[in-house]
């Protein structure tokens, strides 16, 4: 039995997704001030890596960034609906480029979705 890090490319289609989604980052007046020019690559590659551990890829978020606790390690950026509106805006502009079967896709936009949702820690 494959793992959907498997069955969608590994490691290369985890590079593009994420290079797509900072392209978009980049340009995007919400988001972009929450990024520190010197850490774009560091960000980068822990949102690569941290997919790739969450869809069944290698372990090496864990091995060198200990357990996710996503919310805890976003604590510090104020994420309300309008940052949650706009990661969600340049994280589906990426998957949308990105060739994969539509089953693919959709348990990919679910995960993104709810995680998305989950992140919101500021009222509007």
């Amino acid at each position: 039995m494959s793992t959907f890090y498997e069955e969608i490319g590994g490691e290369d289609f985890f590079v593009e997704l994420v290079s797509g989604f900072y392209a978009r980052v980049a340009t995007d007046s919400i988001l972009r001030p929450m990024y520190p020019e010197s850490d774009m690559k560091g960000a980068a590659w822990r949102l690569q890596k941290f997919l790739e551990q969450y869809w069944g890829g290698p372990g090496t978020y864990s091995e060198e960034r200990g357990h996710p606790r996503l919310r805890m390690r976003h604590a510090e950026f104020a994420i309300d609906l309008a940052a949650r509106d706009a990661w969600l805006a340049c994280m589906m502009g990426a998957i949308e480029d990105m060739e994969m079967q539509e089953i693919h896709r959709n348990q990919l936009v679910s995960y993104i979705e709810m995680a998305a949702h989950s992140m919101v820690n500021q009222p509007s």
